[in-house]
Order: C-alpha cells, then sequence, then structure tokens
C-alpha cells in the first residue's frame, strides 16, 4: 500500500484534474448553445438552396451545362477534411481521421489530396505529403466571407482541371452527444433525378441558364459554410459530453482515494497505539 504523502499528492493531482475538465466542460456548454443556434437556423436554407440548383441543373442541356457539374473521368480527387483545432473531444477528430483513411483506401488507384481544415487533422496527414494547405485560422474568425474565400480556391482549382472530384468529410451535429461522420460530394454537383410524373412549369427571368451560374457558387460556398458550422457545433458537443465523463471519473476515482487514504490513516494510527501499549506493557514487565 503506498504511503500516506503518496495518496494525499494523487488525490491533490485528481482534484486540480477534475477542476480543470469542469472548468472545460461550462465553456464547451456556453459555446455549443450559440453554435447549435447558427446551424440549426442556416440548414434549412442550405438544405433548400442545393435541392433547388439540384434541380435546375439536371434541367440544363448537357452542352449547356454549368462548368461546376461537369462530369469527367475522376483521375485527381480532393478531400476536405474538417476536424477541430483542439484536442479533449473524444472520438472527434479521430472518426475523422479514419473515413479520410477509409476514402484514400477506396481511392488507392487515384491521386488524392488533402485540404486540412482544423490543426488535428493537418497533423495526422502533414508529413504524408498530400496536404495541399492548411486552413485551420478560419476557426479563429469563423464567418461565412473567410469561408467563401476557402470555397472559391477549391471551385479555382476544380474549373482549371487540377481536381475531378472534390469531397467533404465533417461531422455533422445531431445532439450534444451524438455526432454523424458525413462525407458529401461537394464537386462536380451531382444532379437529382427528376420525377418524370411531375411536370414543372416555370418561368425563368432572367434565363434558367443564368440564375444556375450566378447562384451554384454561392450554393457551394453555402455548403462549405454549414460543414464547418456543423464541425464547429459537433466539436463542443463531443468536448462538453468528454469532459462531462472525466469529471464524473476523476470524482469516483478521488473519492477511492480518500477512502483507501482514511484505511491506511486509520492502520497507521492502530499501529501506533499498539506500539505505544506494547512499550508500556514491556516497561511493567
Amino acid at each position: 500500500m503506498a504511503n500516506l504523502k503518496e495518496i494525499r499528492n494523487r488525490i491533490s493531482s485528481v482534484s486540480s484534474t477534475m477542476q480543470i475538465t469542469s472548468a472545460m466542460k461550462m465553456v464547451s456548454a456556453a459555446k455549443l448553445k450559440k453554435a447549435q443556434d447558427a446551424i440549426t437556423a442556416m440548414r434549412p436554407y442550405s438544405n433548400k438552396l442545393t435541392e433547388l440548383l439540384q434541380s435546375l441543373s439536371a434541367t440544363l442541356d448537357a452542352d449547356s451545362g454549368s462548368k461546376f457539374a461537369e462530369q469527367r473521368e475522376v483521375n485527381k480527387v480532393l478531400l476536405v477534411a474538417i476536424s477541430s483545432n483542439r484536442g479533449l473531444a473524444g472520438a472527434f477528430n479521430s472518426n475523422i481521421i479514419k473515413q479520410v483513411n477509409v476514402l484514400m483506401s477506396d481511392y488507392a488507384d487515384k491521386e488524392v489530396s488533402i485540404l486540412a481544415i482544423g490543426k488535428k487533422v493537418n497533423d495526422a496527414f502533414g508529413k504524408s505529403g498530400k496536404v495541399i494547405a492548411n486552413k485551420s485560422e478560419v476557426f479563429d474568425d469563423l464567418t461565412y466571407d473567410n469561408v467563401a474565400e476557402i470555397a472559391q480556391m477549391i471551385m479555382d482549382k476544380f474549373v482549371e482541371g487540377e481536381y475531378d472530384k472534390v469531397e467533404l468529410i465533417y461531422n455533422s451535429f445531431k445532439n450534444a452527444a451524438t455526432q454523424i461522420v458525413m462525407t458529401e460530394q461537394f464537386l462536380p454537383i451531382a444532379p437529382v433525378e427528376s420525377d418524370s410524373n411531375v411536370a414543372l412549369d416555370y418561368i425563368f427571368e432572367p434565363s434558367k441558364q443564368e440564375i444556375v451560374e450566378t447562384l451554384i457558387p454561392k450554393s457551394l460556398k453555402t455548403q462549405l459554410f454549414k460543414g464547418i458550422r456543423d464541425s464547429f457545433a459537433s466539436e463542443h458537443g463531443a468536448r462538453m459530453t468528454a469532459m462531462h465523463k472525466a469529471t464524473d471519473n476523476a470524482t469516483e476515482l478521488r473519492d477511492q482515494l480518500k477512502l483507501t487514504y482514511n484505511k491506511a490513516r486509520q492502520a497507521a494510527i492502530t499501529n501506533e497505539i499498539l506500539e505505544i501499549v506494547g512499550g508500556a506493557e514491556a516497561l511493567n514487565n
């Protein structure tokens, strides 16, 4: 059994750790509310805009289709992996890294590159030589304009033919305890199959072609912004849950150590009493 000083030091260490995890839980809980409200308000707009443009793209003639909807043979793939800049969030970052590894295996016969949004995914793949850029600084000021610059860079590379396919990998926020790893095709835009039984009779002003060409870049920027917002909310949910569990575990460990300390202290006192009584008996004899 460890001596009393060692047990006291462990109790002090566990208590300090518990204070840190409890504080991190409270900070993440405060940030989660704002991030959750933001992504909840944004999802309907983003989903409807994407659905509208996919439907419009599907009705365009093949020769007048958008440059962002051009389907070509896939030889070069860009994976846009969104993680966090900080750890202590459970399996939040490791799930993204695992999914990127799975996709890299699926595209084993292709030339795969990675655009890292988040320090953790950059640290995981930085030495592989596949990371073309690290945009972790976007989390320091998460605004639509900053994300739009990243989306524009991706679109330019696709149009110039540097990549034939672009996919997003991020954690979608479901609730504070659940995050779902999502893989979405960012480019080219995948047209939806229209229902032939439903007749669409719309009057477009300006032309359908002009509307699509104007709104598609905005839709792609919004899609990336939604993915980063989703990941941001998921990060705080995962960290709050992880720190809650860590605080509970630290509390349980501290209570066990206190019980062990009290038992050891009582045993030491009993031994001292026995030694005193034994010495007194020896003197009397």
